[in-house]
């Protein structure tokens, strides 16, 4: 039976590393692409400017206001294709973020305004553009659910993965002095390799064939370590669990048709 076991946390990257134990290439790689391309989320996808006497033309504006990456409330929204409205736009599925700003300075993502304070700039220090004096910038953005499929500013964040790998090492070996200063530093504890250090580094390619009989490396081509960094917008957890159900959506219309 195929599982999920969290094995870390990077509190810096946000990057959540998982174990997809009892698995097939298939399944990892639909995962995979799940993630990427069908969890929605909130993106700017239109821009009405009211000014705009700044250097750059309201198109790279709008371009770089698009690619800001939003906190996203799932719970609160519809897919326009979905929703109620029959796509035309409403409160159940786009939103309304409004930027009011004069030169000189820059200006940052957290001068948008959303009228949800659910669903904000992620980061407040994306530069959009600078102002010179007497300048002005005013806008009105719209925001909707969209999928990385449609868009790359729609998807949640990065994500891939290895086979799981483990690796044997042999520091008695004759020929260690004479390959060692082509395995990478870090893999090295008081002068010898060091198993432990090669996994906790994930650097099991970079001691792949050098010599087999210093460090052999094998993989498990039923599980696989999984690597989930978000943009911001929504949480790993909920990148993997929204992924996972797109994936059971998808399987259940296969199976209507077929019937």
């Amino acid at each position: 039976m195929t599982q999920f076991e969290l094995l870390d946390k990077d509190k810096t990257t946000g990057r959540y590393t998982f174990l997809l134990k009892n698995s097939t290439p298939a399944m990892a790689n639909a995962i995979r692409r799940a993630c990427r391309e069908l969890v929605p989320t909130m993106a700017v996808d239109t821009v009405e400017f009211a000014k705009n006497s700044g250097a750059l033309y309201d198109e790279m504006v709008a371009h770089r206001i698009g690619l800001i990456p939003l906190s996203t409330d799932l719970k609160s929204y519809n897919e326009q294709h979905k929703c109620k409205c029959e796509g035309e736009g409403c409160q159940s599925c786009t939103l309304k973020l409004t930027l009011k700003e004069k030169g000189p300075g820059t200006v940052m993502s957290d001068a948008l305004k959303s009228a949800d304070p659910k669903v904000i700039p992620v980061h407040g220090n994306m530069p959009i553009t600078k102002l010179l004096k007497g300048q002005e910038l005013q806008l009105v953005a719209t925001a909707r659910l969209g999928t990385g499929k449609e868009h790359a500013k729609f998807s949640p964040g990065l994500v891939w993965y290895t086979y799981k790998a483990s690796i044997k090492v042999n520091n008695n070996h004759p020929q260690f002095e004479e390959y060692k200063d082509k395995f990478p530093p870090r893999a090295f504890k008081g002068g010898k390799l060091d198993a432990s250090l090669i996994e906790k580094h994930n650097l099991f390619e970079a001691c792949d064939g050098i010599n087999k009989d210093i460090a052999e490396v094998t993989y498990d081509e039923k599980n696989f370590i999984f690597h989930v960094e978000p943009w911001g917008q929504l949480s790993p957890k909920d990148i993997l669990r929204t992924a996972i159900d797109k994936i059971g959506d998808q399987l259940s219309e296969v199976q209507e048709h077929l019937a």
